[in-house]
């Protein structure tokens, strides 16, 4: 008779084979597992008195993972959304552990059993063209080739920010018609159209790399030569979105994140006509249901769709444009 597998042991497997090599994860989700557990042997060990070392499967019940959920919005001030994503990662674990360690199914199915907050839906921050177009502004005017390449990246390919970080050169393919190759969530790869203009900056920015256009070293560096990461990318655009604010404060706000300039990609694609087909495979997404937000979200949609009803079923208006002015002077004079 095999024994049982404790859970140290079973999370090192979930973490360092099942997740990067089983399921190809990549590093970014096992991250994210593994500060789960890290947070919920933390909880553990502040509100439960176990030591990391001492908690095992039976610790795992439906009441601790309700009050691990609690006190990640009270204690560390999480969101609702957080902490469901927090809870996620247990649950895949233990869909894991029910087929790794079947003597451990009654107590997968406690952590099954938690129900997640009911997170309030967030809302799209996306910026209007006008605001896009005096960020790359600025982004040449002050910033230099690299910057402006990079944000002309960002918003051009509606990429998230890891994606356009990861870009090698083998992934450009500036000769007509542009594209470039992203690779997204779950390794899977896109190829996205590029803009004429898009394709000109990016051009002359790969020009000017030491390792030239034919290399196959990264599109975007820091000073250091290395890969440009996330937090880099974040404050290149902060930069520009700071400076830009002070001379547009009505146009720009004072926080524009990478992921803005995705949101703004999709809203301008869907205002000018373009299917939620194409716009779902241009951002990556799995599911058409995550694109339908961008139609949710955008309230010019929403009134050319209440007006085009409005004269379907209401037919024109009985009052012509000086019946409207009375109108206007009467509430004018009245109140």
């Amino acid at each position: 008779m095999a024994t049982a597998r404790p859970f140290a042991d079973t999370l090192a497997q979930f973490l360092t084979i099942y997740l990067p090599v089983t399921r190809a994860c990549s590093r970014h989700t096992v991250v994210a597992y593994r500060d789960a557990f890290t947070l919920f042997l933390r909880f553990m060990d502040q509100q439960q008195a176990t030591p990391p070392d001492k908690v095992s499967f039976a610790d795992f019940t439906a009441p601790n993972v309700a009050a691990f959920l609690g006190w990640l919005r009270t204690d560390r001030q999480c969101s609702a959304a957080t902490a469901n994503q927090r809870l996620a990662a247990l649950k895949s674990f233990f869909r894991y552990v029910q087929s790794q360690a079947p003597e451990q199914v009654t107590q997968a199915r406690q952590v099954l059993g938690v129900k997640a907050a009911q997170a309030p839906e967030p809302a799209i921050g996306y910026l209007p063209a006008e605001a896009v177009g005096l960020l790359l502004e600025h982004a040449a005017r002050r910033r230099g080739a690299r910057d402006l390449a990079l944000l002309t990246t960002l918003y051009d390919t509606g990429a998230r920010v890891q994606e356009a970080c990861d870009l090698s050169i083998r992934d450009l393919h500036l000769d007509k018609p542009a594209s470039v190759t992203l690779t997204g969530k779950g390794r899977k790869s896109r190829i996205v159209p590029l803009t004429p203009r898009a394709a000109q900056i990016l051009t002359q920015h790969v020009g000017a790399l030491p390792h030239g256009p034919s290399g196959s070293g990264p599109v975007f560096t820091n000073r250091a030569g290395e890969q440009l990461g996330r937090a880099g990318a974040a404050y290149i655009l902060a930069q520009c979105a700071r400076t830009a604010h002070d001379e547009r404060p009505e146009l720009v706000p004072e926080k524009v994140t990478p992921h803005m300039l995705r949101h703004s990609k999709a809203m301008h694609l869907l205002e000018n006509g373009v299917n939620l087909i194409y716009i779902r495979d241009i951002l990556g997404h799995a599911s058409i249901v995550t694109t339908e937000v961008y139609a949710k979200a955008n309230p010019e949609m929403k009134r050319q769709a209440i007006e085009a009803a409005a004269a379907h079923t209401l037919g024109p208006s009985r009052y012509d444009q000086a019946s409207r002015q009375d109108l206007l002077t009467w509430l004018r004079q009245a109140i």
